[in-house]
């Protein structure tokens, strides 16, 4: 499909289709880069839209790697895996015997999240969302891992758009 013409989704000129990298913010975390995505690319206006296949299976392998990373969570990943679980706050904060105002400081960055609670969202969110009970005993041995001491986070998270591999750099 690379080099193929057809039109921008903002001005309505020709565009192309291209291979790169694509900052996925609109997953609701600022970190995550798709490698070799399809990008559809106006010369005119400088609109770069993505062609995302599999965004189901995407979704899962996000939240495999918010659960899998050795650092704490950060509060847009707490708030990505509740969504992911399919629950709003009150819901998630019910489930984590906590109240939905703590939550949305969680999910805000207001306050740290405790170490056992960090553990805990994990996971619920295994158990809970979609299409993660298989990988939830390899992930669950990870836990071990995580350095709760550590407020060093890493920069990104890298997904392979075709193979839906990931890595943190």
């Amino acid at each position: 499909m690379a080099n193929k013409a057809v039109r921008c989704s903002d001005c309505g000129n020709d565009a192309t289709v291209k291979k790169g990298i694509y900052r996925f913010a609109e997953c609701g975390l600022n970190n995550v880069l798709l490698k070799g995505i399809e990008l559809i690319e106006c010369p005119v206006c400088g609109n770069v839209d993505p062609i995302i296949p599999h965004m189901t299976e995407l979704f899962r392998v996000i939240a495999m790697a918010m659960i899998a990373k050795p650092q704490s969570l950060t509060g847009s990943e707490v708030r990505y895996l509740r969504k992911y679980a399919g629950m709003n706050g009150e819901q998630f904060a019910r489930m984590l015997h906590t109240d939905k105002t703590t939550v949305s400081k969680w999910e805000n960055d207001a306050i740290k999240i405790g170490s056992k609670t960090d553990l805990l969202i994990r996971a619920v969110a295994l158990q809970i969302g979609p299409g993660l009970k298989d990988e939830a005993e390899r992930l669950i041995r990870n836990f071990e891992v995580i350095n709760e001491e550590s407020d060093e986070q890493p920069n990104r998270l890298e997904v392979d758009s075709e193979t839906l591999e990931y890595a943190y750099a």
